[in-house]
């Protein structure tokens, strides 16, 4: 896949994980939570929740971690998660899908606003850039001595359709339904995973001309990535990795 580099947004967040882990695991437990008030606590009988408990253990969250957040969604009292997307452009034309999880849809739409506006972007209606992304498995694997032919190889033979390598990581993309099939596949040739979830895959990409927008673009997806309601920020910048690497 031409252009828009996931796995390079990957290597750009590796060196910050550990700090953030525990903002990470809160979040993991948040779509685990909803998962389980959606579809119940059985990751057998609910498919959503199966999908949350894989993207945790991506990340490497505990067990432990995993099981209290599903007994906590079964207890009483426990709010409903309401999910959500914004829409919205950034910074040099650049498209923003944002998605939340919140018990609190009246806190969380002007906080997002806000931090758009705060950075120089437009916050836009339902379905204003959607079309520009497709839903898809996104899993980023680490190359280790790998060749990139050996790579491409392997995602194959798990079904994958594309592979993307920036450097060290490599990120391999599957159909969204085949999202299980091809982690659990991947997994039993070896590879190891920096993330793995479904999410949505830019179209095209639009290049920043200029380090300022540059600058700005991430400062907001920084911002946006840090507030405790959003999941994920998915974009369809390109820019050059010297800017990546400087301005992180």
């Amino acid at each position: 896949m031409a252009g828009h580099s996931h796995a390079a947004n990957v290597a750009r967040r590796k060196n910050a994980v550990d700090a953030k882990r525990a903002k990470i695991f809160s979040k993991c437990a948040k779509i685990i939570m909803s998962a389980v008030r959606q579809g119940g606590p059985d990751p057998d009988g609910n498919l959503k929740l199966r999908y949350a408990i894989e993207k945790a253990k991506a990340e490497n969250m505990p067990k432990d971690n995993i099981e209290r957040a599903i007994r906590r969604a079964s207890g009483e009292g426990m709010g409903d998660l309401e999910e959500l997307t914004y829409e919205g452009y950034a910074p040099g034309g650049v498209a923003l899908l944002v998605t939340c999880l919140t018990d609190n849809r009246s806190r969380t739409a002007p906080d997002i606003k806000h931090l758009f506006d705060k950075r120089g972007g437009n916050l836009g209606a339902q379905g204003s850039v959607s079309f520009l992304f497709d839903f898809r498995s996104i899993l980023a694997v680490e190359m280790g001595d790998r060749s990139e032919d050996r790579i491409m190889e392997l995602a194959l033979e798990a079904g994958a359709d594309d592979v993307e390598v920036d450097g060290d990581v490599a990120t391999i993309y599957a159909s969204a339904a085949d999202f299980l099939e091809v982690k659990a596949a991947l997994e039993e040739r070896g590879l190891a995973f920096l993330s793995a979830e479904t999410g949505y895959v830019p179209q095209t990409t639009v290049k920043i001309e200029s380090k300022e927008d540059a600058q700005r673009l991430l400062a907001l997806i920084a911002l946006l990535e840090d507030n405790d309601d959003v999941q994920n920020v998915y974009s369809n910048y390109e820019m050059p990795d010297e800017w990546l690497e400087e301005l992180s």
